[in-house]
């Protein structure tokens, strides 16, 4: 498994601009990443680059300051907000005799610590081995150790070979369980089919309040925090409108920049929810100063799933922070697009069981218009 830092950690982030229009906002979010996993953040390290370095990522005299503050602080352990190779982290570590990891590791760790389900549980070591799997070098995992080590090594195969060998059958082990698992979802999702029961998905950037809108449309308990990642385990309920009309809604893993493809891949049966719904709630943090570049982060990671072609409703969500009114706008065909919300206050969440209901129905008419007497 993965090497972990322990939860009283203290680390320096390392956050290089290669000339991204987001750069300052992903530096933050690596902060608020950092503080979700419990590490005290004691210095950033800032710089520009056109490229990264191929030994270090970073030049050498940043390594050279990164030493030096890391040894100011009495910090064990560098986090970058980029990709590192593995080459490039062995490097570091040797260079700075501390702890480096990398964004993608940094998410895997929090998904460790907030998977609940079994399921969930799967997924998060399916995701870390198949990331391990390309930093495999002079016998890194315990693998061999956990299973007794005796006996296990064939003819000839050295230490990496055993470990690539154990591995690869614990993935397998892994892939198998949760084809079971996307086995029996499909069986649910084909009775409600059969039921004609609508299904609805929440999905949005992480800490966009999908939980807490989920709460309030399902009067339910699921677990809802101002913390990136608080929720990991897709949570399906039945939901009855006003009308009597009855759906399924289901809140699901959030999405972040630069999401790693092994969770994607991991997730992927725990997202089929938001591919096989017939409807997207996408849930966004109108306070948010980068909503925009969210929005664009969350359609990426549908489009890689294949959920790209569900229809969705935007929902502006948190406007109380805003100083925003409830409200909703229609496209040009007459169906609600837009809605604006305050999931934690209930403002405008009778808008959003009209949209809900609206389309259901498959009617286009404004959600607060009454009938026409006959």
């Amino acid at each position: 498994m993965l090497e972990r830092p322990g939860s009283d950690s203290q680390a320096v982030l390392v956050s290089l601009d290669f000339g991204d229009p987001d750069y300052a906002e992903s530096t933050e979010e690596l902060a608020q990443l950092a503080l979700s996993a419990r590490i005290r953040i004691v210095g950033v390290l800032r710089g520009k680059r056109a490229r990264p370095d191929p030994k270090f990522f970073a030049g050498s005299g940043k390594v050279e300051e990164l030493g030096a503050l890391l040894g100011q602080n009495g910090a064990g352990l560098t986090i970058f907000n980029h990709e590192l190779s593995p080459a490039q982290e062995r490097n570091l570590e040797k260079k700075l005799g501390c702890r480096v990891i990398d964004r993608v590791s940094l998410i895997l760790y929090i998904f460790a610590q907030r998977a609940q389900s079994h399921e969930g549980k799967l997924q998060v070591e399916l995701a870390q081995l198949e990331h391990l799997a390309t930093r495999l070098v002079r016998g890194w995992t315990h693998l061999e150790r956990q299973k007794g080590g005796i006996g296990l090594r064939g003819p000839g195969e050295t230490q990496l070979e055993t470990d690539r060998r154990l591995l690869g059958k614990r993935v397998k082990l892994l892939k198998d369980k949760l084809g079971r698992h996307a086995v029996q979802r499909e069986v649910q999702r084909r009775a409600r089919r059969r039921a004609n029961v609508l299904s609805v998905s929440l999905v949005g950037y992480t800490n966009a309040g999908k939980s807490t809108l989920f709460n309030a449309l399902t009067r339910s308990h699921a677990y809802a925090a101002d913390q990136l990642f608080a929720t990991l385990d897709t949570t399906t309920r039945r939901v009855f409108m006003p009308s009597g009309t009855a759906l399924v809604l289901s809140d699901t893993v959030g999405f972040i920049r630069q999401l790693p493809h092994t969770l994607v891949a991991a997730f992927r049966a725990t997202l089929e929810e938001a591919i096989q719904a017939d409807l997207l709630l996408h849930v966004v943090d109108a306070s948010s100063t980068t909503r925009d570049a969210q929005i664009a982060a969350v359609n990426s990671v549908l489009t890689e799933i294949g959920a790209d072609h569900i229809p969705q409703v935007l929902v502006y969500n948190k406007i109380d922070l805003s100083g925003v009114e409830p409200r909703f706008e229609r496209d040009e065909y007459g169906k609600i697009s837009h809605l604006w919300i305050s999931a934690r206050q209930g403002s405008g969440l009778d808008l959003g069981r009209a949209a809900l209901e609206e389309y259901a129905a498959g009617a286009g008419r404004d959600p607060t218009e009454r009938p026409a007497a006959a």
